[in-house]
C-alpha cells in the first residue's frame, strides 16, 4: 500500500451516509457509494496509487452472508501503508421513522411484506457484526445536517495524527444518553442553577452561571475527579492505538451543569495537551 487514507462509512438508512460521503468527497476524497465488502480490497489496491484518500459508503445489501469473510476483508485492510477507519452512523428508530417520513423516500429493505419499522429494526441486525468493528460511532438523532456535516470534518476529516482526539460532549439525561459516548459522568448530584429563577433561561457558559456554580467545592472535586480520570487513561487508550474517544458529561436538561463542567474540562485537557473538542449536544 502507498500510505493511502481509507474512510469506510457505513450505518442505516436514513442515518446520514449521503451526507457525510458529500462531506469527505468535497474534502478531497475519492467517493465510491454503496459497494459490495468484497470488491473493497480490489478497488484500493487500483486506486492507491492516483487516490491517496478513499472514501467508500456500505449499506446493509451490499454485506457477505458469512461474518467470517467479512472479518477477514477488514483484517486485509487493516495493514502498514493503508490507514483504514469505519465511521458508523446510526439514530433512533423514532427519529429514523421520522426522516423517512418527512422525505417519503423508500426504504431499500420494505416491501409488500415487511413494513418500514420491521425494515429499519432487520437493517440493524445486518449491520451488527460491522458496527462491532467501527473506529468512531455517531449517533444522528439529534443532529441537523449542519451539525453533522461539522462532525465529520472535525472528526473523521482530519488529517491524520498520532495524538488521540478527546470530544467532551454535554447532554440531559431527559433526551437520551449519546450512544456514542465511551464514558458517561453524571453531574446530576450537584446543585442545579435551573432552581435559580433568574438562571433558568440561561445556560453553562453565561457568567451568572458560572459563578453560581463555583461557589460549590462540590462541583470542582467533580471537574478535578474527572480530570484525575482522563489523565490517568487517555494516555493508555493511545497507546492502545485508539485514535478518538468520547466522553459524556450528563445532567438533567443539558442546560447548565453539564454545560458548565464541560467546558471547565476542556480547558483543564488542553493544559495537559490532550486534543480535545467540545460539543453540547441539547443547548442552540
Amino acid at each position: 500500500m502507498n500510505n493511502m487514507r481509507l474512510v469506510i462509512v457505513s450505518g442505516r438508512s436514513g442515518s446520514g451516509k449521503t451526507i457525510s460521503l458529500h462531506v469527505l468527497e468535497d474534502l478531497g476524497y475519492y467517493c465510491v457509494d454503496n459497494l459490495p465488502v468484497d470488491m473493497l480490497p480490489g478497488l484500493v489496491s487500483r486506486l492507491q496509487e492516483d487516490h491517496p484518500r478513499l472514501a467508500v459508503s456500505i449499506d446493509a445489501r451490499n454485506l457477505p452472508s458469512d461474518v467470517n469473510l467479512l472479518k477477514d476483508v477488514i483484517s486485509t485492510l487493516r495493514q502498514p501503508g493503508l490507514h483504514s477507519e469505519i465511521i458508523y452512523l446510526d439514530a433512533d428508530q423514532k427519529s429514523l421513522l421520522r426522516r423517512f417520513s418527512e422525505t417519503r423516500r423508500r426504504h431499500p429493505l420494505t416491501d409488500e411484506k415487511v413494513s418500514l419499522e420491521e425494515a429499519i429494526e432487520h437493517e440493524r441486525t445486518l449491520l451488527q457484526p460491522l458496527a462491532s468493528m467501527a473506529d468512531i460511532t455517531i449517533d444522528t438523532s439529534q443532529l441537523t445536517q449542519h451539525q453533522l456535516c461539522g462532525l465529520v470534518r472535525d472528526r473523521v476529516a482530519r488529517e491524520n495524527t498520532s495524538r488521540l482526539q478527546l470530544q467532551v460532549q454535554s447532554f440531559g439525561f431527559k433526551k437520551g444518553m449519546p450512544a456514542d459516548a465511551d464514558f458517561i459522568f453524571d453531574v446530576r448530584c450537584l446543585p442545579n442553577p435551573y432552581w435559580q429563577p433568574d438562571l433558568r433561561a440561561l445556560t453553562g457558559q453565561d457568567k451568572a452561571v458560572t459563578e453560581f456554580l463555583q461557589t460549590y467545592p462540590e462541583v470542582d472535586d467533580m471537574i478535578e475527579d474527572i480530570i484525575h480520570f482522563l489523565n490517568k487513561w487517555v494516555p493508555r487508550f493511545e497507546a492502545d492505538n485508539r485514535s478518538y474517544l468520547t466522553v459524556g458529561i450528563g445532567c438533567t436538561g443539558g442546560q447548565h451543569r453539564s454545560v458548565y463542567i464541560t467546558e471547565r474540562l476542556a480547558q483543564r485537557a488542553q493544559k495537559l495537551q490532550l486534543n480535545v473538542q467540545v460539543r453540547h449536544r441539547d443547548i442552540a
